[in-house]
């Protein structure tokens, strides 16, 4: 009897952690639904964040046809959750695949074309597309 009490605590303590693991993640929302492009930068007139957006509003098509969501950070100083999470320097845009892990990290613009290639070569984009 102590060991099944034992047990059960364990469990319930392993289960309490990873549901608490799960609601600190600002990114958790979005895992196998999305990929988020994360698009950082010090001020919101940062040039390269400025040419980022400008270059994203272009085509939002080729995004929207890859599932991505684009989230921006551009208070430095309230060091948010993403902040903390993906821990970027200056301008810094961090793509995540639907599993939630950075696969790509650049500090300058890309293209929708450039993000488009990166994100067809991904496993599960792959996937999506052979089902097309």
């Amino acid at each position: 009897m102590r060991k099944f009490s034992l047990l059960t605590l364990l469990l319930s303590i392993f289960a309490t952690f990873a549901v608490a693991q799960d609601t600190t993640d600002p990114l958790a929302e979005y895992k196998w639904i999305t990929r988020p492009l994360v698009i950082f930068a010090d001020s919101p007139f940062d040039p390269r964040f400025v040419l980022q957006m400008e270059m994203l509003a272009e085509d939002p098509a080729v995004l929207e046809e890859r599932d991505v969501i684009v989230l921006t950070d551009t208070d430095v100083g309230a060091y948010g959750p993403l902040r903390q999470r993906l821990r970027p320097y200056d301008f810094t845009v961090v793509l995540l695949d639907k599993e939630g892990n950075v696969v790509l990290r650049k500090s300058t613009p890309w293209t929708p074309r450039e993000l488009s290639r990166a994100i067809d070569k991904l496993p599960i984009r792959k996937d999506e597309i052979d089902r097309m």
